[in-house]
């Protein structure tokens, strides 16, 4: 078996790897999915590499197989991305967080769709 081969070898084990290991479908701890979505990304850098090999050595099959795992990788790795973003979307929502912020002794807030604020120093709260 000569070097380009090995490589070529290799780079196939590489890419079936993430197939053929288990991986959880919704991943509920935040640090989880930020290491699967670099995981990810760093084996669609990987492969990008090994497709840039393939090109210079004039090897066909190294350069699609690269070319490929580069191309799924990326693809698993924005449908993270987007997974995250709509997480922390929901999270926000859930949570209330937006909208509320305080000026002065005033705290303006959303409640049941309607706007209002609260004077803090009576404790009286005052739709918008």
């Amino acid at each position: 078996m000569n070097k380009n081969t090995g490589i070529a070898v290799l780079t196939l084990a590489a890419m079936t790897t993430p197939l053929i290991a288990p991986i959880a479908a919704r991943a509920d701890d935040s640090a989880k999915t930020q290491k699967q979505k670099n995981d990810w990304r760093n084996l669609a850098i990987g492969a990008g590499v090994i497709a840039g090999h393939g090109i210079i050595n004039h090897n066909t099959t190294e350069t699609l197989v690269g070319a490929a795992g580069a191309a799924y990788s990326a693809k698993k790795y924005e449908d993270a991305r987007k997974k995250q973003s709509q997480d922390n979307a929901y999270r926000a929502r859930y949570h209330r967080r937006s909208g509320t912020y305080t000026t002065g002794n005033r705290k303006y807030y959303t409640y049941g769709g309607n706007r209002y604020y609260m004077d803090l120093t009576t404790g009286q709260r005052f739709k918008l």
